[in-house]
């Protein structure tokens, strides 16, 4: 296994943070530096920036037209890490404020799952990374896990252990059934962060995310090219090639094998998608070919590909070390 390259990563992140960012991209930059560099000043900068662009019913980061349900929820763990660290009541307010919102403002499913936009009744597989890790860093396990299983009911394919992107209820059906690869690379990375945060007095709940982590990463890894990248619809190979969901994947493998719950013999996906990842980093630090900004439908550039990137050397690091 490769070592992590700092150099590398160094510039990875500073071309992370050279982007124009909106909400989700501004909470994955805080995650990403968190969780590699841990808590500094850097993080704070991060979460106070997005208090800026906050509105009145504690969404964070909110840009253009206001319409994201849960991409502000993003930046949630490391906006209630800062609040600890400095003790700053501005930060506490805003976590709590946003914590109110998803709980009882926003929009949601009859049977209490959120929809991702305020103007259309869909859920999306996106949400999986943006609501759950905050809601349970937040406390309200059962209400994360609530979400998790509630994202399952909509979007789950047992057959092909995989996700659709999209559930448009007022359709009764799918606005986008394709198994998007980063839409199930959010859901594989927002599951074991919460695995990670669960307390030892909720084994049971640990042992159902456990079981349906592996089933999606088993999912994913079914459709691995030869040379260690996915096609952007994951069981469709006339979608293009894609860099970003083999992070994401990755970054959930080394984190599961770091904690016993994926077996080693996985690390021969994640190995084989990350040696993929170096070799599409530029000469600026740019990761080239993930779902490229700002509509997500061809190869490019975006924030989160470039995040995890960091996400997933942060967890190969632990891994070695044996955190």
């Amino acid at each position: 296994m490769r070592k992590v390259d700092y150099e590398t990563v160094n510039k990875v992140k500073s071309a992370l943070l050279s982007f124009q960012r909106f909400q989700w991209e501004q909470g994955c930059t805080a995650q990403a530096l968190l969780e590699f560099d841990g808590f500094s000043d850097q993080i704070v900068q991060l979460c106070k920036a997005a208090l800026v662009r906050k509105s009145k019913d504690g969404r964070v980061g909110v840009m253009e037209k206001n319409e994201s349900v849960d991409d502000p929820a993003a930046i949630g763990e490391a906006l209630i890490v800062s609040a600890e660290k400095t003790g700053d009541e501005s930060l506490k307010k805003a976590a709590d404020k946003l914590y109110y919102y998803l709980k009882y403002r926003a929009p949601k499913t009859v049977d209490g799952i959120i929809f991702h936009f305020n103007i259309k009744n869909q859920v999306w597989v996106d949400a999986y990374y943006m609501a759950p890790p905050f809601l349970c860093k937040y406390g309200d396990i059962d209400e994360a896990l609530k979400q998790i299983k509630g994202f399952r009911k909509y979007l789950y394919d047992e057959n092909k252990k995989l996700l659709s992107h999209i559930w448009d209820d007022d359709l009764g059906d799918f606005a986008r059934k394709d198994f998007w690869g980063v839409g199930n690379g959010w859901a594989v990375a927002g599951i074991t962060r919460v695995i990670d945060m669960l307390p030892s007095d909720r084994a049971e709940d640990r042992e159902y995310l456990i079981s349906y982590v592996r089933d999606l990463i088993d999912g994913c890894v079914t459709c691995q090219r030869e040379d260690g990248l996915f096609h952007d619809v994951l069981d469709d190979p006339g979608s293009f090639v894609e860099t970003n969901v083999g992070q994401m994947v990755a970054y959930a493998i080394y984190r599961g094998v770091a904690r016993g719950y994926i077996d080693e013999s996985y690390l021969k996906y994640a190995d084989k998608a990350r040696e993929a990842a170096y070799s599409k980093v530029d000469e600026y630090g740019f990761v080239q070919g993930v779902c490229g900004a700002p509509t997500f439908d061809y190869p490019g550039v975006a924030p989160e590909g470039q995040a995890f990137f960091i996400l997933m050397e942060a967890a190969v690091r632990d891994l070695h070390q044996g955190k």
